[in-house]
């Protein structure tokens, strides 16, 4: 009804290309209207590509607020900032792809622009800011007892746990119940009341109860069974509530973690640990290390913490490390396992850490980098081997970008768990830890959440407020060496063949040799002797 210039913003460049395939081309290709307008991408001259669409009047264009060069460039009337939430702090070095994205309207003075996304984090959140300075709208509906408008909130819902078939919604006017066969008609009498006076910029809030497709009993089923899960129920408060999340920045306090350690055996994979995975942080002057144990639901298990020390320039280390990498590791039923994914660390002497991972397998072996804006655990990993052309080396060295952020804040929010009492099931991502000192435990809560400015925007930064913070940093690229594996992916079935494939019963030969590293080569953080065992063709070989 109104051709115009406009151009869609999703997160990302791939998240564009997604949308253009499984949205936008079958909506023109469904509908009569469009069908005609858009011209078949087959046609040599039809002006019809992944993403960029032509039509009489105007164009529709996608682009990803990771990329500046997409962002750039022609004039755009109206602009769809689809999920900006998810959007980076920066479009490269061009600054917030919004404040682009509305730069390409100045020239239009019937200019729209819209931005639309589920909240994150409470004074993080862009759609929440954007939002407040607006008239805020929310749509009200009619209670069919008393005719009172109101709009629908999660704590009129009412329900008994043993009989979740009568959850109703219990209107704040007279208090009378409102069953779930009255929503369709309360929908159709709604209308949207603004909070503000009209100040030029429409704002509306909805959350899941008003949805036609979800009915309130599977909303509360939702949160049952997120509500002890502090990832789960941030995802359920911003998704289905459509609120942020207001961001829990106190650390755990790590003399409960230190009370609740546990009595197995350091060096051993304890009962339920199916899969290994290691972290490794890169100093100056070490190599810090942990060996943590996955199972189901993703509980976990530290099975050990090691310090290698020597100058990280040099080559000791990191043979050391690589004996860390070919070790088995002894399962209490029997067995060995192998670690699964090692994730190191590439942001000290990144060179050598590059030289290293080369020389591994790259299906074991992962060179990471944190990177704050990250809105997923791991992203697809960037090559950074290059021809003396500049171009890059498919085969060569590739780091993965790790969201330290998402692992902190899940990380912290599962170490607030609280322990079961005696003959109590543990909880679902509950962490395990071994008898080892309070310095461990210190590191692994050495940093909290602080607010801070960037770019004109508030955001929750991650600080250290003790010295030293490794262990955090190991756990960290654990996780993410966990995730690249597929432990959030993976079903019960999958995890217990993996168990099977490790509980058979070892009976190694006598060692053909012993040799002691001096002490200076490990340090003894958690109290445990270090035993590295690998195999080859003439038998065990052990190294204390």
């Amino acid at each position: 009804y109104d051709p115009s210039p406009i151009l869609v913003i999703q997160p990302t460049l791939e998240m564009a290309e997604s949308f253009s395939k499984d949205r936008l081309a079958p909506m023109i290709r469904d509908t009569k209207a469009l069908r005609g307008k858009v011209k078949d991408a087959k046609s040599r001259d039809s002006n019809n590509t992944l993403l960029h669409k032509k039509f009489p009047g105007g164009h529709i264009s996608l682009a990803g607020a990771n990329s500046p060069a997409s962002l750039a460039s022609r004039p755009i009337r109206i602009v769809l900032c689809d999920e900006v939430d998810r959007y980076p702090t920066s479009a490269g070095s061009e600054g917030d792809p919004v404040n682009l994205a509305r730069k390409r309207t100045a020239t239009f003075y019937n200019k729209k622009v819209i931005l639309a996304s589920t909240p994150t984090l409470k004074n993080a959140s862009r759609i929440e800011a954007a939002y407040e300075e607006t008239d805020k709208r929310r749509y009200h509906v009619p209670c069919p007892d008393c005719g009172q408008f109101q709009h629908l909130k999660w704590k009129q819902i009412k329900w008994d746990k043993d009989k979740l078939d009568y959850t109703a919604y219990y209107c704040e006017a007279c208090g009378s119940k409102i069953s779930e066969s009255d929503k369709l008609s309360m929908l159709q009498k709604g209308k949207w009341i603004a909070e503000n006076k009209c100040n030029g910029k429409a704002g509306f809030h909805l959350n899941e109860l008003y949805s036609p497709w979800r009915s309130w009993k599977d909303i509360v089923e939702d949160y049952l069974e997120a509500k002890d899960n502090p990832e789960q129920l941030k995802t359920w408060v911003n998704t289905s509530l459509g609120e942020s999340w207001e961001q829990k920045g106190d650390a755990p306090e790590y003399k409960r973690l230190y009370n609740n350690r546990e009595s197995y055996t350091i060096g051993k994979v304890p009962e339920g640990g199916v899969l290994l995975t290691a972290g490794v942080d890169v100093q100056k002057d070490r190599l810090e290390l942990e060996i943590v144990a996955w199972g189901r639901n993703k509980e976990s298990w530290s099975v050990d913490y090691r310090v290698i020390s020597g100058d990280t320039a040099t080559s000791k280390p990191w043979d050391l490390l690589t004996r860390v990498l070919n070790e088995q590791f002894t399962h209490v039923n029997g067995g060995l396992l192998p670690i699964k994914m090692m994730a190191v660390d590439s942001g000290y002497n990144t060179q050598y850490v590059y030289n290293w991972v080369r020389k591994q397998s790259p299906n074991r072996v992962m060179a990471v980098k944190g990177q704050d804006g990250l809105h997923t655990m791991a992203s697809t990993p960037n090559f950074v081997d290059v021809t003396i052309q500049g171009s890059k080396i498919k085969r060569g060295a590739k780091v993965w970008p790790v969201g330290v952020n998402i692992i902190k804040s899940e990380l912290y929010g599962y170490l607030k768990l609280e322990k079961p009492i005696d003959g109590e099931k543990y909880p679902s991502d509950y962490h395990h830890f071994p008898q080892y000192n309070d310095d461990y435990f210190k590191m692994l809560t050495a940093e909290h959440l602080v607010l801070k400015k960037v770019r004109g925007y508030t955001h929750y930064l991650w600080e250290k407020f003790r010295d030293r913070n490794e262990a955090l940093d190991c756990r960290v690229y654990a996780r993410a060496a966990a995730f690249v594996v597929g432990i959030d992916r993976m079903a019960d079935a999958q995890l217990e063949d993996m168990k099977k494939q490790y509980t058979f019963k070892s009976n190694p030969t006598k060692p053909a040799r012993r040799e002691r590293y001096e002490t200076s080569d490990y340090f003894k953080l958690g109290g445990a002797t270090r035993l590295l065992q690998e195999w080859d063709r003439k038998g065990w070989y052990q190294y204390r």
